[in-house]
């Protein structure tokens, strides 16, 4: 056999595995998570998962660990698996992170964003403004809420920025939907109008005014939930 070209060591590599049956679980799992069906400190039980997924724990076990690569959960040895804790300490940590995310994509969405770039976010905008009128619960609102954010990443045009954004995108799903239960009534009276300067900003290209306030916009957000969560005590 002709093995010029081949890394040391890469003929024992193996064939590559499929894994559909692991990301099948984790999609599943993420759902039911986000859903509400497992609350936040919630144990999470391989047997009982894939029982009621009817694949094998094997499937679940790998499942589990792409979402704990979201940091949507969280195994310790001889502790199992759970549901990530929504904390005001790790919110603050989170928050944080997502801001300093937001305000760089949001200056190259700035810089970058077209003409119907533009009109795809006011379209977006306003749906969110009908649901809204149609009563729309919480989810449904951030669930739009999030694709918006989505956009503005592909608008930016950064495939590491946009990496950063994905790892961080189920916690910050799991953190609004705390917010969203806390203070309902809140998030219904900011969604769209936030959301709208934000487009607003973007069209005119100021990229310091836009990056300013998407910043603005996750702080609040951040602000707003901690002060409906307890402090993590020593």
């Amino acid at each position: 056999m002709d093995t010029r070209g081949i890394a040391p060591g890469a003929d024992g590599m193996g064939p590559a595995r499929r894994r559909g049956l692991a990301d099948e679980a984790a999609d599943r799992i993420r759902e039911a998570i986000l859903a509400g069906r497992f609350a936040p400190g919630a144990a999470l039980r391989e047997v009982e998962l894939a029982q009621a997924l009817d694949i094998s724990r094997g499937s679940v076990r790998e499942g589990l660990s792409v979402l704990a690569r979201e940091g949507l959960v969280r195994s310790a040895w001889h502790r199992g698996t759970k549901v990530i804790d929504v904390t005001a300490d790790e919110a603050q940590d989170l928050y944080a992170v997502r801001a300093a995310l937001e305000r760089l994509a949001t200056r190259l969405a700035a810089e970058r964003a077209t003409g119907a770039d533009t009109v795809e976010l006011d379209a977006l905008v306003d749906t969110m403004a009908q649901e809204l009128a149609r009563g729309a619960q919480g989810p449904r609102l951030l669930a739009l809420d999030l694709d918006f954010h989505d956009r503005i990443y592909r608008i930016a045009g950064n495939s590491r920025l946009y990496d950063g954004w994905a790892a961080i995108r189920s916690q910050v799903h799991l953190y609004q939907l705390t917010r969203v239960r806390l203070g309902h009534d809140g998030y219904r009276a900011a969604v769209v109008a936030e959301h709208r300067e934000l487009v607003r900003l973007l069209r005119t290209g100021d990229a310091q005014a836009a990056q300013e306030a998407a910043e603005d916009h996750v702080l609040a957000a951040c602000r707003e939930l901690t002060r409906r969560l307890t402090p993590r005590t020593a």
